[in-house]
């Protein structure tokens, strides 16, 4: 969603609101500074031979109070303030359309499936008290317990590393390091390099280096660089945090390795690293927009809506939320569904079946390729998978 537009509003009122108080102060200031000094020439009228009169001394201040004109000069700041303000909740109202069901379709969901997506999403938090009480009232299978006790498992490890705590981490890692050497991951280095420095920190050089000969010796065939920068950083013990190394005692390396466990452990235990639901949501967020202003010109055409069986206009989402390849045919410019797959032709271009039917007069006769010379027979294409 555009929120520059709102941003934009939003400084607007608070730039005129502090330019009214502003003025409001200097207005104040004035008439602070004129009462003082006819409070003065009042206060220095001492004894009864003064020929000081009070009443002009008044008098006097009201005409210059009157000069200074205090409600004129505040009404034009306080005016354009209100009319800043007025229009902000407008802006935030169009822009926030709070009646999202204009988009809403008639879509048969799996109860079973919705539930299941909440209660992992929940055990993923953390919220394990809330997810079992949310499995309970749903009274789901014992497949949400089974989803539970994994993550458990992960979130043990993860508040095992906030004490700085790394063996739990260390003893899956090498639990699964089969796992781990088949998807490229150098996490059990990170893990043991971590253990390395928190030695190097705590106890004796000695120690960090036949730490250092034990667990990372058998990383120095592929990871020679970062094993001579740990070893390098012994001369330096109690010291290091005035050495060129100092940046392996920050704290982010931890929230970094940390991280790159919890996608390790969800992608070993065949789990997405983001929560099914965030990308849901997220998806839905940047793709309601443009089904919102569709609806709005289609308004009275509901039931058509209903019964498309395609966008009728195109959601762009960011890469993130893009997860299976997408053909458009080059003919018909448009999307291949499953109605109308994808087909390779025998000259390795690719276009749609109702594309290649159209074209070829229902497969009655050979047609030219768009793309090169080629005869192509319909009979002969194959339907494609991404």
């Amino acid at each position: 969603m555009e929120l520059n537009s709102i941003k934009d509003a939003f400084d607007r009122v608070t730039k005129k609101q502090k330019l009214s108080c502003s003025k409001f102060q200097e207005v104040i200031d004035q008439i602070d500074q004129e009462l003082e000094q006819a409070l003065q020439k009042l206060q220095s009228a001492n004894g009864l031979n003064s020929q000081l009169d009070y009443r002009s001394v008044l008098a006097e201040l009201k005409i210059k109070l009157k000069g200074r004109a205090p409600l004129s000069q505040l009404e034009s700041t306080q005016k354009e303030v209100n009319i800043a303000a007025s229009k902000y909740p407008k802006l935030l109202e169009k822009s926030f359309n709070p009646d999202i069901s204009k988009a809403y379709r008639n879509v048969e969901l799996n109860t079973h499936t919705v539930n299941e997506i909440i209660a992992s999403h929940l055990y993923r938090q953390g919220l394990f008290e809330v997810g079992d009480c949310f499995v309970e009232e749903t009274e789901e299978p014992e497949s949400a317990h089974a989803m539970k006790l994994l993550f458990q498992e992960m979130f043990q490890i993860l508040d095992a590393m906030k004490c700085r705590n790394v063996q739990p981490a260390l003893n899956w890692a090498v639990a699964n390091s089969d796992k781990l050497n088949e998807s490229g991951s150098d996490l059990l280095l990170k893990l043991h390099s971590l253990q390395f420095i928190e030695i190097l920190q705590k106890q004796s050089r000695d120690e960090a280096l036949q730490y250092a000969r034990t667990y990372l010796s058998s990383f120095a065939s592929d990871h020679m660089p970062e094993i001579q920068k740990l070893v390098i950083c012994i001369l330096w013990t109690g010291r290091l945090d005035r050495s060129p190394y100092a940046q392996l005692l920050s704290p982010t390396n931890w929230d970094k390795v940390a991280e790159e466990l919890t996608r390790q452990f969800c992608n070993i235990q065949g789990q997405s690293c983001e929560s099914p639901l965030t990308v849901t949501i997220a998806a839905g967020a940047q793709g309601l927009p443009p089904l919102l202003k569709f609806m709005n010109v289609m308004t009275g055409k509901k039931l058509e809506w209903q019964t498309m069986k395609q966008l009728p206009v195109p959601v762009e989402l960011d890469k993130e939320f893009q997860f299976h390849s997408i053909f458009v045919c080059p003919v018909s410019k448009e999307q291949s569904t499953e109605d109308n797959p994808s087909m390779l032709m025998s000259c390795g271009h690719v276009l749609c079946k109702q594309s290649i039917t159209k074209m070829s007069k229902n497969s009655t006769r050979t047609f030219k390729c768009p793309y090169c010379p080629s005869d192509i027979d319909a009979t002969n294409c194959r339907q494609l998978y991404f």
